[in-house]
Formats: C-alpha cells, structure tokens, sequence
C-alpha cells in the first residue's frame, strides 16, 4: 500500500445517486453560532491547575543576561489567572531538569475533576528553546508530557501554554499604515469508543512569531504579558479564548514600539503568534 494514503477515511456518505460525500457539518442540525457541542465544558470541580515558571537570573556560562521586569510580569500574571479560577503556582528560577520535573509530575497528578490547564513559561529563548536558569532546552520536552497518550485525565481538555520569550534574534521595524488605530458537544471528556489525536486541544500563545525578538520593559514587564492581562482582566469572562488572544496581537501591534539610544533596537514592533490544536470553544465563565 502506497504511504501516506488513507483507505476509508470517515466520514463519508452515499447520496441518493450513490455516490459518496462527504458528511456535512456545515448543515443547520449541526450549527448554532454558540453551542454547547463546540464548547470545552468548564464546569468540573476546578477551573485546573496554572503553573507559571519565572526565569530571571541565569547562570554566567549561558551568557544570558537578567530579565528585568519579568517578575512584574509574574506578578499581573499570577492575579490574573487567579480571577479567572485557576489554582495558580509560581516557581522562580528553575533549571531545565526541574523545569522538567515539575512539568512530568503535573502531567502525572490526576486532573478529572479539573476542566483544563495551563502553564506559562517566562523566560530567555531561541526557536523552538526555552532557557532555564542553566542552559536551554526544547520547549517540546515540557509540552508532550501532556499528549492524550501521556496524560489521560486531560484528554478532550484544553492544555494552554503562554511563552514570554524570543524566537530569535530579528527585529520588526514595522510599515506605516494609512489608517491609524481608532480612537478608542458532544458531551465527551474522554469517551472511549471514540479516538482522537495525542496532539489535540494544545493551544501555545507565543509573545512572538518564529525567528523574532521578543520586547521586555524593565520596569513595565514585556509587551506581551502586559497586553495579555490587560485583555483577561477586562474581557477574560466573556470572550472566548481566540478572541481574547486576537486582542492581544491587536494591542501589542498598535500600542506598543521600542525605543532606544542606539538605533538599531529604536522603532522596533512586535506581533505575538497563536498556534491552536484546541477543537471546541474556550470560555472561562
């Protein structure tokens, strides 16, 4: 059999002429514009667990420099997912081995009567690495700890990972517009007759997109989580996930440019970057 190709794939349907469709989910038995089919159901016992991993100082050999403004950053941060229900744990300063660690024993505590979690990491990076305080590691080490084939109390739940760190080391010297900004389910936590992908229901909200540099003020905290909390705070109960992060991008690429002495890191923009494997609606209310 040729790779890569499917027999059978399902769904699929005979038509009255016999010939084969595919089913349609677009048809109105299907659709409501807010339906409880295509929303994560958030009513377990607890929200979930929040585990925040703030990097600040980083040992000489790495060359990394301290992150001024990220425990700020910790701090809003910390609040805010509070108010949303979460039970919230900090961890400052952590090496990649306990980075690690900490990651293995939440992907193996049991979560069935939490509706989903979430783990921010604040930190030095490079594509596709995160920094903890001795070296980098593959931000992948920490996240597949909570496939469906790893961890089983999260499979069909929202696992969110929020990343304050570079990409890269290019800068976006922005384009001038003409306008300016304006003034101002199936019910099925884990049915087993049914299988779906060890790589679902992952959503990771980077500061940045791919290659790039990510902008820290000192004393304000970074672009990113600034604008991050100011949108939960504001819309964080009524908004669902996407649009609260399409916000974000909104308010980092209008509000926010960098200045500097040395010209060459003045003027600078920033647009973060959703990458979503979730398969229903995320709404914290």
């Amino acid at each position: 059999m040729q790779s890569g190709v499917a027999l059978n794939d399902e769904p699929s349907r005979k038509n009255k002429d016999g010939q084969t469709r595919e089913q349609d989910y677009s048809s109105e038995s299907h659709y409501r514009i807010v339906s409880p089919t295509f929303q994560y159901k958030m009513s377990h016992r607890r929200v979930g667990k929040c585990i925040i991993i703030n990097n600040k100082n980083f040992d000489e050999k790495t060359g990394m420099n301290v992150r001024n403004g990220t425990d700020r950053d910790a701090g809003e941060l910390y609040k805010c997912f509070k108010n949303l229900g979460f039970d919230v744990i900090l961890y400052n300063d952590q090496t990649c081995e306990k980075m690690e660690r900490l990651l293995r024993e939440a992907s193996e505590e049991d979560h069935s009567d939490s509706s989903c979690f979430a783990c921010i990491l604040l930190s030095h990076g490079e594509e596709g690495m995160i920094y903890g305080t001795d070296g980098a590691m593959p931000i992948k080490t920490m996240t597949s700890l909570f496939r469906g084939d790893k961890c089983k109390s999260l499979v069909g739940k929202p696992k969110l990972f929020f990343i304050q760190a570079c990409r890269g080391s290019e800068f976006d010297d922005g384009i001038q517009t003409d306008s300016g900004p304006p003034n101002d389910a199936l019910e099925t936590d884990a049915n087993p007759r049914h299988k779906i992908p060890v790589e679902a229901d992952f959503l990771f909200a980077y500061s940045t997109v791919p290659g790039y540099y990510s902008w820290r003020n000192p004393g304000r905290g970074s672009w990113f989580v600034q604008a991050l909390c100011n949108v939960l705070n504001e819309f964080g109960k009524q908004l669902e996930i996407m649009q609260i992060l399409t916000r974000v991008n909104y308010m980092v690429a209008t509000s926010f440019e960098s200045w500097s002495e040395d010209h060459r890191f003045s003027e600078k923009k920033q647009i973060p970057c959703v990458v979503s494997m979730l398969t229903k609606e995320l709404y914290f209310n």
